[in-house]
């Protein structure tokens, strides 16, 4: 019986920060600006890594001092940036479950932030465990997450399918002999199941 590994952003939910930031900036333009130079995606990889948001904007605001009360509201408006799971991931889970399979999260998320998540859905209360980069100091692609997932829940890499919207992370994974499948919707996902005999 194969183990299946969730990655969640993308895959089980739908997180992204234009949903809140739409709200902020009447230019669609700047705000995508904002979201490629200053909130940008590298820079939130710190929280995904266990940097708390409060040591973590003020050198950002003096980069960029015109920007420092969208850059505050990156934390406070975070859970608009939260819509909700992506469609059908809450019927694959129980469907999964119920053939038997052992289910679990490998996410980069900050810790601070994840309990909003993990309060809102039910999704991941399904599940048999989960690995939070802002909680282990790693995040994906370093192999270390990877190995902390196999360590904690006694798995072997070549039992579990990892599933990933994100090429870089799920090469990682494959060096380290998961089998992968890169998420692009949920009916292609069930299909890359259907072919490995899940489900």
């Amino acid at each position: 019986m194969q183990t299946i590994v969730f990655d969640f952003g993308g895959v089980l939910v739908d997180w992204n920060p234009r949903y809140f930031y739409r709200s902020v900036f009447s230019s669609e333009s700047e705000m995508e600006w904002f979201l490629a130079h200053v909130c940008n995606t590298s820079w939130n990889l710190r929280h995904d890594r266990g940097i708390r948001f409060e040591d973590n904007w003020q050198e950002l605001a003096q980069k960029y001092p015109q920007y420092e009360t969208q850059i505050k509201q990156y934390y406070t408006g975070w859970p608009r940036m939260l819509r909700g799971e992506i469609p059908g991931a809450c019927a694959l889970i129980d469907e999964l479950k119920a053939h038997g399979y052992k289910l679990y999260g490998l996410t980069n998320w900050s810790a601070q932030t994840f309990p909003i998540a993990l309060k809102r859905f039910e999704i991941f209360h399904k599940l048999d465990g989960i690995v939070v980069s802002g909680q282990e100091k790693y995040v994906k692609p370093e192999p270390e997450i990877y190995q902390i997932l196999l360590q904690r829940y006694h798995l072997q890499a070549k039992d579990c399918v990892f599933i990933d919207d994100n090429q870089d992370n799920l090469a990682a994974a494959k060096k380290l002999g998961f089998d992968t499948i890169h998420f692009e919707n949920m009916v292609q996902l069930k299909t890359a199941l259907a072919s490995r005999q899940i489900l």
